[in-house]
C-alpha cells in the first residue's frame, strides 16, 4: 500500500493562494506556489510560514505564472526549499516579470508606509525582496509540454496546454498509476489570442478550479459596449482607466483597441499603457509565438499604436495631459501598481469612467468598486468615488461554468474524487451541484489546510 498525502495549503475554498503539497513515498511535491490576494485575513497568511516542513519539498511544478499561482515562491525559499521550480518556458518568464514586478512593488510599499507612518508595523517590512526574487529565479528549470517527465520510478508529469494566459497548461501528474489531474486556470472556448484549452481524458483524482462555477459569461457586444462609452469619454472630455492584469487581459484590450481604430469605430484617442510589467509580457508574446495566434506583423503593428510610458515620471505627464485619454495601468483587482496613481488623482472627478474587465476578487477595490462603494482607500487616505463605474464580465481569461463542464466532458472513467478549489464558496457549492447532477461524480469541496490521504495499493 502506497499513501499520498496531499496538503491544501490555498485556493481552498477561496480563489487565490494556489499551493497544494503531495507526500508521496517516493517524492515530495508541491503544484503552484501563489500568494493570498483580497481580504485582509487571507493577505494576512503569506506572512505565516506553511504548516509543512518547507525543506522537504523536492520540487515545485507551476501551472502558471499569474502572481496567485507563483506569488508566495520566494517565500518557500525563506523557509528553507532548496529544490527545483518546473514550468513551460513562457510560465517561467512570465513569472519571472511577476515576481521582480511584486518584490519590487512589496519594497516601494513598505518604504512609503515607512515615510508616511501608514503602517502599524514599526519599521514594515516587504513580503519580500527583489534580491529574494532573484534567488529564486535561479532554480527554474523549464520543460516542453506534452511529453512526459519521470521524477521517480513510480512518478512521472506531463504538462497540457490549457489557453488562459501565455505558457498556461493542466499538469496530468501520474503516482503510482493513478492520474491526478490540476487544472491550473482553465482558458476560454473562444479568445482572441489563445487557442482553446486542451481536455484531460482520463483523471482518477480531478482537482478543478470554480472562479465562475456558478457563472455563465454574459453574451456581451463587447466592441459596442467599449466603442459607446470611449465616446462618452471625449464628448465629456474625461478620461477612461482600464485596470488591467498585465498578463493576457492587457494584450486583449490592446487587440479589441487595435482593431476598433483599424475598423474606424473609435477615433484616434490617445492611449497610454501604463504597466511596466505589461510592456515585458508582450516581450514573452513575441518571444514565444507558437503559444498564440497573433501573427507577428499584426503584432508588431498593434504595439506601435499604443504610448507606453516606462517610467513613473512619465505617469505623472500624463495625468496632467488635458487631452481625453485612455490608460491601462496594472493592478487587474486594484489591488496595487501604478493604476492606484491615477485613481488616486481623477477618481472623484465625474467626468472619469473605470471600466473594470474579468474577476474581481472579494476584498479587493476593484470589487468595492464593482459594489457600489461611495469611497475608496488609497494609501491611506479616503477619496471619494465621483466616477462612472463600468464592467466587461466577458472580457474574463477564466471559463465560465459551461466552459469548464465541456473541459471535464471528455474524461473517458469516473474518477474516484473531484476536489473543487479556486472558488469563493457560493461558486463552489453551485459548481458542486451541478457535477453531481450532470456527472454524478463524488465531489469534495477541501478547506484551507485540509489533509486528504488517498492510499494506492501496489
Amino acid at each position: 500500500m502506497n499513501t499520498i498525502k496531499i496538503h491544501f495549503l490555498g485556493a481552498s475554498g477561496t480563489v487565490t493562494g494556489s499551493k497544494f503539497y503531495l507526500e508521496t513515498p517516493e517524492l515530495n511535491l508541491m503544484i503552484d506556489c501563489g500568494m493570498f490576494q483580497g481580504l485582509k485575513e487571507l493577505r494576512q497568511q503569506n506572512w505565516n510560514p506553511l504548516p509543512i516542513d518547507v525543506s522537504k519539498i523536492d520540487l515545485v511544478l507551476l501551472t502558471h505564472g499569474h502572481l496567485d499561482h507563483t506569488g508566495y515562491l520566494p517565500r518557500l525559499l525563506k523557509e528553507g526549499f532548496k529544490g527545483k521550480i518546473v514550468g513551460t518556458a513562457p510560465t517561467l518568464a512570465i513569472t519571472r516579470i511577476i515576481l521582480l514586478d511584486s518584490a519590487k512593488i512589496h519594497e516601494e510599499e513598505a518604504e512609503q508606509a515607512n515615510k508616511e507612518g501608514y503602517s502599524k508595523h514599526n519599521p514594515a517590512l516587504p513580503l519580500y525582496t527583489v534580491k529574494d526574487a532573484e534567488r529564486t529565479i535561479d532554480l527554474f528549470q523549464s520543460k516542453e509540454k506534452d511529453q512526459w517527465i519521470s521524477l521517480t520510478e513510480h512518478i512521472r508529469y506531463k504538462f497540457r496546454y490549457n489557453g488562459h494566459i501565455i505558457g498556461a497548461t493542466f499538469i496530468e501528474l501520474e503516482i503510482f498509476g493513478k492520474l491526478f489531474v490540476f487544472s491550473g486556470d482553465v482558458g476560454r472556448l473562444q479568445d482572441n489570442l489563445l487557442e482553446s484549452p486542451e481536455r484531460p481524458k482520463w483523471a482518477d483524482y480531478l482537482f478543478v478550479e470554480s472562479t465562475y462555477g456558478n457563472k455563465l459569461h454574459p453574451e456581451e457586444d463587447v466592441e459596442g459596449i467599449l466603442s459607446d462609452l470611449i465616446k462618452t469619454t471625449i464628448r465629456e472630455r474625461g478620461n477612461l482607466i482600464i485596470p488591467s492584469f498585465a498578463v493576457e487581459r492587457l494584450q486583449s484590450l490592446m487587440y479589441l483597441l487595435w482593431n476598433l481604430y483599424k475598423k474606424n469605430k473609435i477615433p484616434n484617442i490617445p492611449i497610454f499603457i501604463d504597466s511596466p510589467m505589461g510592456n515585458n509580457v508582450l516581450s514573452v508574446f513575441e518571444q514565444y509565438p507558437h503559444w498564440h495566434k497573433l501573427p507577428m506583423n499584426e503584432y508588431r503593428a498593434m504595439c506601435n499604436h499604443f504610448n507606453i510610458i516606462t517610467s513613473y515620471g512619465d505617469t505623472w505627464k500624463t495625468i496632467d495631459d488635458p487631452r481625453s485619454k485612455i490608460v491601462i495601468a496594472g493592478s487587474g483587482m486594484v489591488t496595487g501598481g501604478r493604476v492606484l496613481t491615477y485613481l488616486k488623482q481623477l477618481i472623484d472627478i465625474p467626468s472619469t469612467a473605470i471600466l473594470l474587465v474579468g474577476f474581481q476578487a472579494e476584498g479587493t477595490r476593484g470589487r468595492q468598486l464593482l459594489e457600489g462603494a461611495y469611497e475608496l482607500k488609497l494609501f491611506g487616505k479616503y477619496y471619494p468615488i465621483k466616477a462612472k463605474i463600468h464592467h466587461l464580465e466577458s472580457l474574463s481569461a477564466h471559463a465560465d461554468q459551461s466552459e469548464l463542464l465541456h473541459w471535464m466532458e471528455d474524461i473517458e472513467n469516473i474518477p474516484e474524487t473531484v476536489f473543487l478549489i479556486h472558488g469563493e464558496s457560493t461558486s463552489l457549492d453551485a459548481f458542486r451541484v451541478k457535477i453531481k447532477d450532470v456527472h454524478g461524480w463524488n465531489v469534495q469541496i477541501p478547506k484551507l489546510n485540509d489533509i486528504q490521504e488517498i492510499i494506492i495499493s501496489n
